[in-house]
């Protein structure tokens, strides 16, 4: 089996929440396969880091810094992206918050955020590339989610249902679209 098969050169990728930590390692790895990375957070200072960082390793990379919750920073992104680097092949929806309470005293506005973070920020930017990745007849989106989908943990049901939800829908989406290329 050649490594070929694995080569991302000539690919781009979008990863959102990577300005460090599991986003970053992300970015990396794609970056190491060949692929222009673009990462995201909504610190552009630590991004600016990050991207230092990447091009150190000989990966090209480049930032965009907006807040996944904000429906038109969203489109606006993914809209520059392609325009400025062509194409967009890859979206890791990575980004992620979590805000604690019991279910009992859990505030409406503190749900809401974890769940425009995860999921509504996932289905925005998803919707938006898949509509490059259609017509190329190419694209991957990787979606992370986490074991609380099926576990639970207390103080945690925003995030646990916006994990659920992310879950549900990268299943969707895979039904949708693998038929046209994007997995």
């Amino acid at each position: 089996m050649s490594l070929d098969m694995f080569s991302l050169k000539g690919r781009v990728a979008l990863l959102t929440g990577a300005s460090r930590g599991l986003g970053l390692a992300m970015a990396e790895a794609l970056g190491k396969a060949g692929a222009t990375i673009v990462i995201n957070s909504r610190d552009a200072k630590q991004l600016a880091t990050a991207v230092d960082k990447l091009k150190a390793m000989g990966i090209a990379a480049s930032y965009q810094a907006f807040d996944v919750g904000d429906e038109a920073a969203c489109i606006r992104a993914v809209a520059d992206i392609v325009r400025t680097q062509g194409r967009l092949d890859i979206l890791v929806n990575n980004a992620g918050m979590n805000l604690r309470h019991a279910l009992t005293e859990f505030p409406t506005a503190d749900f809401d955020a974890v769940i425009a973070i995860h999921l509504r920020g996932a289905f925005i930017l998803s919707r938006e590339v898949l509509k490059h990745m259609v017509p190329a007849g190419w694209g991957r989106i990787i979606n992370t989610v986490s074991a609380t989908v099926r576990l639970g943990r207390a103080t945690v049901s925003a995030y646990t249902a916006a994990k659920g939800g992310l879950d549900a829908m990268t299943r969707q989406m895979a039904i949708e679209f693998a038929t046209k290329g994007v997995t």
